[in-house]
């Protein structure tokens, strides 16, 4: 009997890798994989010391070959609509999961695996009658290419500003003589781009929602 939750690809160049559940044990493995992931990318010290853990239930997939964790996906499943979740002006009282984490392996990218795993979570939201997926990515480009030929569509974005001791006063950020901010990581929801262009790291964050039942079953 085929496991279910165990489904094996072959390549063409004769290598192989099957996605399946994420289990404790490859806590080291998925911290490795997901850094190296994103070294290349505006994320690059957005780094976990250990996984998270979801108060509710989510759907936690793992690409595997020949032992090595060489992709991941972590999606957290509402229990109730709005609960984890941004409105949705179409599915408002329909379930939706949030993508908290996707990524693949360097040496493994262009093969197909963050597709079988977008494909896996699919096949799984649908049987807890989750009906949208929600993401959200900054302005690397080949991200946002990749999202949009999955069928995500680009919904809403703000910005990513990181200030730096100099920028403090620029922002508006106010000491005191015990407490003085270093460094700030903020939320930006204005539209003025040339306030925004007096700081050395901004990048947009954008939403992707897909709709699960605009994509073959």
């Amino acid at each position: 009997m085929i496991n279910p939750n165990l489904r094996s690809f072959s390549l063409k160049d004769d290598s192989s890798y099957h996605i399946r559940e994420y289990k404790p044990e490859d806590e080291s493995g998925w911290l490795r994989c997901r850094v190296l992931a994103f070294l290349d990318t505006s994320y690059f010290d957005d780094v976990y010391p250990k996984k998270e853990r979801y108060e509710s239930p989510a759907i936690e997939l793992v690409a595997e070959s020949d032992g090595i964790i060489v992709g991941l996906i972590d999606v957290e499943c509402e229990e109730k609509p709005g609960s984890i979740c941004s409105p949705s002006n179409s599915l408002d009282d329909h379930l939706a999961g949030m993508i908290w984490h996707l990524a693949v392996h360097p040496d493994y990218r262009r093969i197909g695996i963050a597709t079988g795993l977008i494909d896996e979570a699919v096949r799984r939201a649908r049987d807890i009658d989750i009906e949208r997926f929600e993401a959200w990515t900054r302005d690397d480009v080949i991200t946002r290419k990749w999202y949009g030929s999955q069928g995500f569509k680009l919904v809403q974005s703000y910005y990513h500003v990181y200030l730096k001791l100099s920028d403090m006063e620029t922002a508006g950020i106010c000491s005191n003589s015990e407490l003085k901010p270093y460094k700030v990581f903020a939320h930006y929801l204005g539209e003025d781009r040339e306030f925004l262009s007096q700081f050395s790291r901004v990048h947009e964050c954008v939403r992707f929602d897909l709709i699960l039942n605009s994509i073959g079953k």
